[in-house]
């Protein structure tokens, strides 16, 4: 919530007055100006409500929340009565941020009672949204996992079909992706997601994205091995053949093919961090 953005889009006479001053950062989150939800709570002293946001501040921290995550200190320029503009300090809240701050407002304000609504049935709708990022989130860490796994072992049935070195490999690994992605290369799928030369294309993918690659690594494996495959160019065959035959299930099932799938803004390297200091967060102190 560093970034500031002014209220998005034209104001909607029939839209909430919270929908109204609500924010967004440039990656699409959204926040509240404390001045704004001053105004919007019908609080005239400015110093009132910093007293008031300071016991949300306390709640949040009792709760287990971080409340830098919810309540971010800034300075920012405001214009004044005069036209000339001066630096004012205003704090970027999060919804849960006001959900708490319009709990410890004054209660006989109806621009409060209409505040608490709003934001418990936004706090609400975000838990769910939360719920379904986290589950998303878990199978991308578990589908990453297993195509460790499952590359390592196709890496040695490519072996002993008679890909040794190391550019004989990636020529092998090259074709699978080029039947999975309809004729893309490795260098073209990392060129598309927007990925450094130091990120893994496996680390940039949602969950069907990576579901239909371990289908093709786990395929190609059992069918080398299987029909007792030999030869590099036979076994290149093998996993274009089998990489072309899972787009064509995504084809048949009407799913997304998958370099139309979006690219996760997370990787995995940053959920595994974020899912290190949960459970540090969770350890008894």
């Amino acid at each position: 919530m560093s970034d500031l953005l002014s209220p998005s889009g034209q104001e909607n006479p029939i839209a909430s007055p919270f929908d109204r001053i609500r924010r967004f950062d440039p990656d699409g989150s959204e926040f509240w100006g404390s001045r704004d939800l001053a105004v919007a709570l019908d609080y005239v002293d400015y110093r009132n409500f910093q007293l008031v946001i300071g016991k949300a501040k306390e709640a949040c921290a009792n709760a287990g929340q971080l409340v830098e995550d919810h309540f971010v200190d800034i300075t920012e320029k405001v214009r004044i009565g005069s036209g000339a503009l001066r630096e004012s300090t205003t704090i970027l809240m999060s919804r849960y941020g006001c959900y708490l701050t319009a709990q410890y407002a004054e209660s006989t304000k109806e621009s409060v009672a209409l505040a608490k609504t709003y934001f418990a049935i936004q706090t609400r709708r975000q838990e769910i949204q939360d719920a379904g990022r986290n589950l998303e989130n878990d199978r991308r860490l578990q589908l990453r996992e297993e195509m460790k796994k499952h590359n390592y072992a196709l890496a040695g049935a490519a072996k002993g079909a008679g890909v040794q070195e190391p550019k004989d490999y990636a020529i092998f690994q090259n074709s699978g992706y080029m039947g999975l992605y309809g004729g893309e290369t490795m260098q073209t799928i990392h060129r598309r997601k927007g990925l450094k030369p130091s990120q893994q294309i496996l680390d940039h993918m949602g969950s069907t994205e990576l579901a239909a690659n371990l289908f093709r690594a786990t395929q190609t494996e059992e069918k080398i091995r299987r029909e007792g495959i030999s030869g590099k160019e036979n076994a290149n065959k093998a996993h274009m053949d089998v990489g072309k035959k899972v787009r064509q299930t995504m084809k048949d099932t009407g799913g997304t093919l998958p370099e139309n799938l979006p690219t996760p803004k997370e990787s995995i390297n940053k959920l595994k961090s974020s899912k290190r200091k949960q459970l540090k967060n969770q350890k008894p102190t």
